[in-house]
Formats: C-alpha cells, sequence, structure tokens
C-alpha cells in the first residue's frame, strides 16, 4: 500500500507541475497581448459573431495589419471561421511546440474549435471541464504572438465559457455587450451585464445590432425588432451606450461568402455605425490607459 500511496502522490506532483507550467505559457502569452476585449450576449441570435469579426476588422483597418487576433470560445457553435473565409483551414505547426493561428484578411490571426472538427456535422459532446480546458489551451499553446487587440467571442449565456475566459484571461480591459432591440432579447442579455458586474470585469458598452431597416428602394426605414431599446438598458443599468447598427441584407450574404461586410461595404450606414462603435472603444482604451499610469 506504501508504495502505491507514493505513487499517486507522484502522478498528482507531475499533474500539478504540468498545470503550472501552463499557467505560466499562457501568462506569458497574454502578457504579449496589449488589449484583451470579450465580446457577449446573454441571447443567441442577435449577431454577436458578426459584430466580433466586423470590430475586429475595422481595427485591423485602422493601423493594426497583422495585430488583430479573434478567439472563437463557442466550443459547440463556433461560425467565426466562416464568417472570415477561413473554412477548411487550421492552425500551422511551425515546430515542436509551435502552433500559430490561422490567418484571415489583414492579418488576423484566428483560433477556433471549428478547425480541429472533421466536418460540420460532427458535434462537441462535453460538460464544462472539457470545455474549459479546450479554453486553457488555446490561450496557453497556441502561439499568438504580439498582438494590439485580441478579441474573444463567446456563445450566448454566462456559462462555463464565458465564466472560463474571464478566469483565465488576466488583465482583460472589458466585455462588449451585443443585443437587439426587442424587450425578449434585453431581458435576457441583461443578465450577461450583470455578470460582468459581479466578476468585476468592465462593462466597455452596450451595442444594439439589427437596430431597424432602411429601403434601399424607397428609403423607408422599418424597426422590425423595435428600437432603442439597448441604449435603455444601458441607461437602466448605469452602463455605456456604443451605438445602433441597422439591419443590412449585405451582411449576412458576406458573411455566408467568408468575407467582412465592413471590408466589402466599408461606406454603408452599418459600416459607418461600426467605425464610430471602434471610436468609442479606442477612446474608452485610451482612457483606462491614463487612468493606470496615474494610478502607478
Amino acid at each position: 500500500m506504501r508504495g502505491q500511496e507514493v505513487g499517486v502522490v507522484s502522478v498528482q506532483r507531475e499533474i500539478q507541475k504540468e498545470i503550472e507550467e501552463e499557467r505560466q505559457r499562457l501568462k506569458q502569452n497574454m502578457s504579449k497581448i496589449k488589449h484583451k476585449i470579450a465580446v457577449m450576449s446573454g441571447k443567441g441570435g442577435v449577431g454577436k459573431s458578426t459584430v466580433t469579426v466586423n470590430l475586429a476588422m475595422a481595427f485591423a483597418m485602422q493601423g493594426h495589419v497583422d495585430r488583430v487576433g479573434i478567439l472563437d470560445a463557442d466550443i459547440h457553435g463556433p461560425s467565426i471561421p466562416k464568417i472570415l473565409g477561413l473554412k477548411g483551414y487550421g492552425f500551422q505547426v511551425l515546430g515542436p511546440g509551435v502552433v500559430i493561428p490561422a490567418i484571415g484578411p489583414l492579418g488576423i490571426r484566428v483560433v477556433s474549435m471549428d478547425f480541429l472538427l472533421p466536418n460540420d456535422e460532427t458535434p462537441v459532446i462535453w460538460r464544462g471541464p472539457l470545455k474549459m480546458r479546450a479554453i486553457q489551451q488555446f490561450l496557453a499553446d497556441i502561439t499568438w504572438g504580439e498582438l494590439d487587440f485580441l478579441f474573444v467571442d463567446l456563445p450566448p449565456g454566462t456559462g462555463d465559457e464565458p465564466l472560463s475566459v474571464v478566469q483565465l484571461i488576466p488583465d482583460m480591459d472589458g466585455v462588449i455587450i451585443v443585443t437587439i432591440p426587442s424587450d425578449v432579447s434585453q431581458a435576457v442579455v441583461r443578465k450577461a451585464v450583470t455578470f460582468a458586474k459581479e466578476l468585476r470585469v468592465p462593462v466597455i458598452g452596450v451595442i444594439e445590432n439589427m437596430s431597424g431597416f432602411v429601403c434601399p428602394k424607397c428609403g423607408t426605414r422599418v424597426d422590425i425588432f423595435k428600437t432603442g431599446g439597448g441604449r435603455k438598458m444601458a441607461e437602466d443599468l448605469g452602463v455605456p451606450f456604443l451605438g445602433s447598427i441597422p439591419i443590412d441584407p449585405q451582411i449576412c450574404a458576406d458573411s455566408d461568402e467568408g468575407i467582412p461586410f465592413i471590408v466589402r461595404h466599408p461606406d454603408s450606414p452599418a459600416s459607418k455605425a461600426f467605425m464610430d462603435i471602434v471610436e468609442k472603444i479606442e477612446k474608452y482604451l485610451e482612457d483606462r490607459e491614463k487612468s493606470r499610469s496615474v494610478s502607478a
């Protein structure tokens, strides 16, 4: 029995050593990334992944080519590779322990569970601990390199993946909350704001997606999902409102083709809304940096 106990202790030590080494790799990886921002929503179907991709592309277009990354943390329903035209791509192994993300338009680095699945019909049937382990490995074992921005696209809800990301990424700049104007959406999305506050993660602001539709032929505006709900929710919860993105059928068409909307239609009202939101995020980050400098 004594020998068995010694063996168990030895195994436990090895496991603990591996965990500590991975923590150090994760910390070192994240230290090379200037800003870490999660995009989340308590509800599905609000266009969160599309918002993530177009925000990332907007920052890349604003002078951060080859300096932006996206972690697709939706383990069960990864969609970032499809929107960026990276279906069929994968990680690049450059040598022992050197695995780099897939490279998308403007040098955006992408890590997604989608790259590890044999086909689109393959489900990921995992419980919480396995999902957290996968996210930890994505952060620690992938060579992200030096980036100005890492956007984390989170799945709907406030469960395993959002909790894992918030707990694993040190010094996160904050979260962006995506909603649509309807009352049903806001009722659920409010939970995401509360989630961030309870975990003491700054809320950068709320984005109202699918906010009204302007007919391209007659110019008539139709508020399909109402309008103004995101702003009101932000005011009620005491968090910033970043802006409204109108419905544009081309957003869906471009996403299906794997071409970021903001690249193909830079002069559209939706693209201009994205750029306005980028300016507000930049201002938030500048103010945060100044606050840190004063505190130091």
